[in-house]
């Protein structure tokens, strides 16, 4: 005897619905823009983080248009920071230079570190000026990060896209497997079964077999 085709289900009528696919399919998408977006704009700050172009030597003032919001860093050539080397800076407000942390800007013949962070209370123009007691150095002012902040930028631009493929994935297991069950509960409840059969009715009180 030849089994009966199984019964089917609507796939609108399955819940979750259809767009959780593309909702998964929405946040990888996003986070790995996000993450390449990230990875090219911080290492073409990285690459450009100093300005080398316009050194400064000791005992050289330096007029520099600075903002707060755009945090600026003064950086020596060929030398970690130390005490031997002191820099100045004055203009409208209070400013300051705090510690840079550690980083490091390379070309292809020089090595750069940060010396001081800039702090400025307000944008205007304001003057600095270095000096070193461990003889000649050469400054230079630029962004605060340099290659050692571009590591961590990097990795979060790496885990974005990771964590976007694996939210979908997850996203669309669980919308599949959900939907799959809800599948065979409506089947169950329409048909008596989900195996493709409809559900023999149970036999009446007193439809036993006839006696003679």
């Amino acid at each position: 005897m030849q089994s009966l085709p199984s019964p089917r289900i609507p796939a609108s009528e399955l819940r979750p619905g259809r767009h959780w696919y593309a909702t998964a399919a929405v946040i990888s998408v996003v986070l790995i823009v996000l993450g390449a977006a990230i990875g090219v704009h911080r290492f073409k700050s990285a690459v450009d983080a100093v300005d080398t172009g316009h050194q400064f030597a000791d005992g050289d003032t330096v007029t520099l248009r600075l903002d707060p919001e755009h945090e600026k860093a003064i950086w020596i050539r060929d030398r970690g920071p130390s005490f031997r080397q002191t820099c100045d800076i004055t203009g409208p407000g209070d400013p300051g230079l705090t510690g840079p942390g550690i980083d490091v800007f390379l070309t292809r013949d020089e090595t750069w570190n940060p010396l001081y962070t800039i702090d400025v209370p307000r944008a205007g123009d304001y003057e600095v000026t270095c000096t070193s007691r461990g003889g000649p150095s050469r400054y230079a002012v630029g962004d605060p990060g340099g290659f050692v902040s571009l590591g961590g930028w990097l990795l979060l631009a790496l885990l974005l896209p990771t964590l976007g493929i694996g939210i979908g994935a997850v996203v669309v297991l669980v919308t599949a497997f959900r939907r799959r069950g809800h599948r065979k509960r409506l089947l169950a409840e329409r048909h008596g079964s989900g195996d493709g059969h409809p559900a023999r009715p149970a036999p009446s009180p007193g439809s036993g077999p006839s006696r003679q």
